[in-house]
């Protein structure tokens, strides 16, 4: 039997540190001739019948065992841990702890049913990712445990790491930059480290910026929105780490909507730009890790994902029992983060989010009627309270099931509404791509628009691209 297989389950890749049938199987081959030999000698009967009776356990031993072998190609028993060789799925032992004393194995989540952060895990499961070695952390304030203690302070703290280069996404390391503000480098006040931006002179990590670490680390909270830059962030730095040759692990962390909602127009590749850094529809449905291996389909960097522990497809935010951290300055809450993409499609036409994405309308839409609208489409889990800001008619949500909730289903519907109910001149893109074309993806949304379709017409378009989609991402999802 094979104990303590730990998988990073991103990668295929296993380790076992248990006694293997194989072992058993090579003894045996030593205990038959001892048993011959002690025939010749002075009540040689009595060891001889003892010795059958060793042999007779151990094959019946070795037949129960059987069950966890594959017989190969030659007909010779295979053991488990030789299939996980072969294939490549065996985690390297951790050369440090060679020789000594392994420490007691943390609690998992099936002796606890408690859930775990990608970052809980890595210096309990997966320490030799980065022990003795020159870290670089992509990280923001949104990077903390379950417990709120920060990913720096737990890398900082460990004598056999060391921290040699912090990165920092769009709004900055501490997240108060505001949206689309440039971030200057710094070097941090107590630690002594740079502090490199990734949203001011450079986007990407250069290869001057990578040159004195060994490993890329990233972690940060994302909210599960195509359009929301921190995994493009992550994006670029798989493209340089690879260019560099250096290897990169991500800390997984929860997608904040659910990893079953899966919905909205699927960028086009003319489209791809830091708001839409790959072929993703606007709800993606996955984690950060998750992300991170549909990138890399395209990027081959070298690239290991701490899974966590406890999480399902199923699990909101709510479910996991975190406590949100805001993630950027528009994003302090959870009915924030669902409320995201619902309300946030309207860039250029006059249709716009208030009160941090809980609210959307504009001028000439009655408030009433859009109420109306909306509450009459059969959009699950929310309903939609009219209210007027000044000059602008719109609508309230009031999200009351967040499990059946689909923000980018309800983006769509809510934006096609506005048009119908005051006829907004739609954006288009010419030698320069729009911003409302990059949030869309493409700029057949834009046409749809303005030839009228009904929302449910729009979304029997982008129906068959999403699905296909929905078949590549199977093959990259983790839990």
């Amino acid at each position: 039997m094979i104990k303590n297989v730990q998988v990073i389950r991103g990668n295929n890749t296993a380790a076992d540190t248990g006694d293997m049938p194989a072992k058993i199987s090579t003894d045996l081959q030593d205990i038959l001739p001892i048993g011959r030999a002690k025939e010749k000698k002075r009540g040689g009967g009595l060891k001889k019948t003892l010795t059958l009776l060793l042999v007779t356990f151990l094959v019946i031993f070795l037949t129960g065992c059987s069950e966890n072998n594959q017989i190969g190609a030659t007909g010779e028993t295979q053991s488990v841990l030789e299939q996980l060789v072969e294939s490549g799925a065996v985690i390297e032992p951790d050369p440090e702890n060679e020789g000594k004393t392994a420490p007691a194995p943390e609690p998992t989540v099936q002796d606890t049913g408690e859930f775990k952060l990608g970052n809980e895990l890595l210096l309990a499961k997966y320490r030799y990712l980065v022990a003795e070695k020159k870290v670089g952390l992509v990280t923001n304030q949104s990077g903390v445990t379950s417990s709120g203690q920060s990913t720096i302070d737990l890398l900082a703290g460990d004598n056999a790491i060391r921290l040699t280069a912090l990165y920092g996404p769009e709004h900055g390391i501490d997240g108060t930059a505001g949206a689309g503000q440039y971030v200057e480098s710094y070097n941090h006040p107590e630690l002594g480290i740079p502090v490199y931006s990734l949203y001011g002179s450079t986007r990407m990590p250069t290869p001057q910026m990578l040159g004195n670490i060994d490993v890329l680390v990233f972690d940060i909270q994302d909210i599960g929105a195509r359009t929301y830059t921190f995994m493009s962030t992550l994006n670029y730095c798989l493209v340089a780490a690879q260019k560099c040759g250096k290897p990169v692990v991500v800390l997984d962390r929860p997608n904040p909507v659910g990893g079953t909602i899966v919905d909205g127009p699927v960028l086009e590749d003319p489209y791809i730009t830091f708001v839409g850094v790959d072929n993703l529809p606007t709800a993606h449905g996955m984690t950060a890790g998750e992300l991170a291996q549909f990138f890399n389909r395209k990027i081959g960097a070298d690239l290991k994902v701490v899974p966590m522990e406890g999480y399902t497809r199923e699990m909101i935010y709510q479910d996991t029992g975190l406590s949100w951290v805001q993630t950027s300055p528009n994003i302090p809450d959870l009915d924030s983060v669902f409320g995201y993409m619902a309300t946030g499609l309207g860039e250029g036409t006059g249709i716009f989010q208030a009160d941090k994405f809980k609210w959307i309308g504009g001028k000439g839409v009655d408030a009433q009627r859009y109420a109306d609208l909306l509450n009459q489409a059969g959009l699950p889990g929310v309903t939609f309270i009219p209210e007027v800001r000044g000059e602008a008619g719109g609508v309230r949500l009031q999200i009351e099931d967040y499990h059946s909730f689909n923000p980018a289903r309800t983006g769509i519907y809510a934006l096609t509404y506005a048009h119908m109910l005051n006829n907004f001149t739609v954006p288009k893109s010419d030698q320069t791509i729009i911003m409302f074309d990059k949030i869309m993806g493409s700029n057949k949304i834009g046409q749809y628009l303005e030839q009228g379709l009904t929302p449910q017409a729009i979304e029997a378009r982008y129906t068959p691209g999403l699905e296909h989609f929905k078949a590549e991402r199977n093959n990259h999802l983790i839990y």
